[in-house]
């Protein structure tokens, strides 16, 4: 399943996506993120548990200027958070 977290404004859409089959709850996206925009919390739909990578509910409304000093002027360099993540579970819509 596809978590999107984030807002859709006249500007654009600006989510956080993650997969969360992909995602095993290592933590290395929420250690490597410097503003702290990611968590870990209980997988509930993981029949035997475990952790997965969310969006900090402080975080979610404001994505756009959470996540802007990972983000480059201009490119296509990804998120740290992106770059870490070794399931591929994270991807972003801007």
């Amino acid at each position: 399943m596809l978590a999107h977290y984030g807002y859709k404004d006249g500007s654009g859409d600006y989510f956080i996506i993650i997969d969360t089959d992909k995602c095993n709850g290592c933590g290395k996206c929420v250690e490597t993120c410097p503003p702290r925009v990611l968590e870990l919390i209980d997988d509930e739909y993981d029949i035997e548990g475990g952790l997965m990578a969310a969006v900090t509910d402080e975080h979610r409304k404001k994505i756009k200027y959470s996540c802007g000093p990972c983000k480059p002027v201009s490119g296509e360099r990804k998120l740290p958070c992106v770059l870490i993540c070794e399931t591929k579970a994270i991807t972003h819509s801007w």
